[in-house]
């Protein structure tokens, strides 16, 4: 059996997309799943758009989502270079492999040319596509255009009335004629190659067998097919992965703002690569079963391309955050911690160098609310009521506060408070008890008063622990202000 070798080919003209992640993943997964070889190849032809260190960006998001490579620019491999740019030479034989079998030829027709042709194409209700009028030059015409100051780019010879099969491994057979193409363009006028052309020869000469990618570039393929007919390839299998498409069910464009779209944007708001690889997996495939948490291991054992669908995905951001908030729950406190702490500062809730007492108070307030932790940036709205000096009250805890046996319960609890040396949970919990002996009050008739009085709210995090966090001044004071002003709740 030939082996599996798949690749990603990202341009470097921006950030590590959420449709370009999962193409790198299914194409990673498929390698892995089969024992083959995963191949990171840089395509920057496109030099008028490239950023400068924009792919060395794209590829520390992948391997942030462990997502690892056998090739690539950064270490090397037997079909390199990785990066087309650095291929010219390459792509210029096979240019010139084509012009002398006159499968391709000199294009000197101008911008301007062009557009004419294509709007009277428009005009007559036909298709636009190039025509070919220069498909036969004399020499002398050739000559003649040079003479002008015309630069040729190559142009591959469409052949005429050709059906073009294309067996997708996920879409099924797929037909296009070729009288609808038109000639197309394989290397510019100042040289460079085009994506049609530069990628076949890379997959040729890279071995790759299997190629995953957008249904957006289920279009380029039959062209694709042709370069490889003419250079004598073999065919890879193609496999058009459904689009992404946001909660209205429209396409997902990178100007969506309902939706964040660049992995390193999930990475700054404190998500877990594992949840996002997660997420992105089940973007257009499913598993058997219902389940629907897998580690990396488990997606490479389960997945298959007969398991992804034809359909586009759905893009559910709740259901993102819901993935993420369950290996929030399964994590390391300390992981949790580590990725809280930016956004803690970031929000000046706490200091750049926090001494050991302070490390163990953040690490506590952490763990307080870890269990209800979609992502880690989350940690400055959840703990907002530990920073501030003034209670907000929600209108539950009004009511609650504003019930006759409060300011009994609210004054026991003061009382307590003020005679206690230890905060720690457990010696909150026994203050609770002599208060509940002395005022006869337990459940909720005890404990809510007081969550609403300290912290505005009726629900929340374990109580004892709150309060031990809140500290013995913040807490008195806010209870005290609660029975001092009682009379606001009730209306009076």
């Amino acid at each position: 059996m030939t082996r599996v070798r798949t690749r990603y080919a990202p341009s470097p003209t921006g950030h590590l997309h959420i449709g370009g992640a999962r193409t790198a993943l299914f194409s990673y997964l498929l390698a892995r799943k089969h024992g083959g070889d995963f191949i990171v190849r840089i395509e920057d032809t496109d030099t008028e758009r490239n950023i400068p260190g924009a792919d060395e960006k794209q590829m520390a998001m992948l391997k942030w989502l462990g997502i690892h490579w056998d090739e690539s620019v950064d270490i090397g491999g037997p079909y390199g270079p990785y990066r087309c740019m650095e291929r010219l030479d390459i792509y210029n034989r096979y240019v010139d492999k084509l012009l002398a079998e006159g499968k391709a030829y000199l294009s000197y027709s101008t911008p301007e040319e062009r557009e004419r042709e294509r709007e009277e194409q428009i005009a007559r209700g036909e298709k636009p596509k190039y025509s070919g009028w220069d498909r036969d030059l004399t020499p002398e015409q050739r000559a003649k255009f040079e003479a002008e100051g015309r630069v040729p780019s190559v142009r591959f010879r469409v052949p005429e009335g050709k059906t073009i099969v294309i067996e997708d491994a996920i879409r099924g057979t797929v037909k296009f004629e070729s009288d609808e193409i038109g000639d197309f363009v394989i290397r510019r006028p100042d040289g460079r190659p085009t994506y049609n052309f530069a990628v076949v020869v890379d997959d040729a000469l890279m071995k790759i067998t299997h190629v995953l990618r957008g249904e957006e570039h289920l279009s380029n393929t039959p062209k694709q097919i042709l370069i490889y007919e003419a250079l004598g390839f073999e065919i890879p299998t193609f496999g058009h992965i459904p689009l992404i498409l946001n909660s209205e069910g429209k396409k997902m464009s990178k100007r969506d703002e309902t939706i964040i779209q660049f992995i390193d944007q999930y990475r700054e708001q404190g998500y877990l690569p594992e949840a996002i690889v997660n997420f992105i997996a089940l973007l257009g495939w499913s598993p058997e079963g219902e389940e629907e948490i897998f580690s990396m291991s488990e997606l490479i054992d389960r997945f298959s391309l007969e398991r992804v669908s034809k359909a586009p995905a759905i893009f559910d951001t709740g259901k993102l955050k819901w993935m993420n908030g369950q290996y929030i729950k399964k994590a390391p406190l300390e992981r949790i911690v580590s990725l809280a702490l930016p956004h803690l500062r970031k929000a000046g809730r706490i200091e750049e160098n926090l001494s050991p007492e302070r490390m163990e108070w953040v690490t506590r307030l952490v763990a307080l609310y870890q269990e209800q932790l979609e992502y880690a940036a989350q940690i400055v709205e959840l703990t907002e009521l530990f920073f501030r000096s003034d209670v907000r009250y929600e209108e539950e805890a009004k009511a609650v506060l504003s019930e006759e046996h409060v300011p009994m319960v609210l004054s026991a609890v003061a009382e307590k408070w003020a005679g206690m040396t230890s905060f720690a949970p457990d010696d909150i919990k026994d203050m609770f008890k002599q208060v509940q002996k002395e005022t006869g009050y337990k459940g909720k008739q005890l404990f809510m008063p007081v969550r609403a009085a300290a912290t505005g709210v009726v629900h929340g995090p374990d109580l004892r622990e709150t309060l031990s966090l809140l500290g013995r001044d913040t807490v008195l004071r806010r209870i005290r202000s609660c029975v001092d002003n009682i009379g606001d709740f009730r209306g009076k």
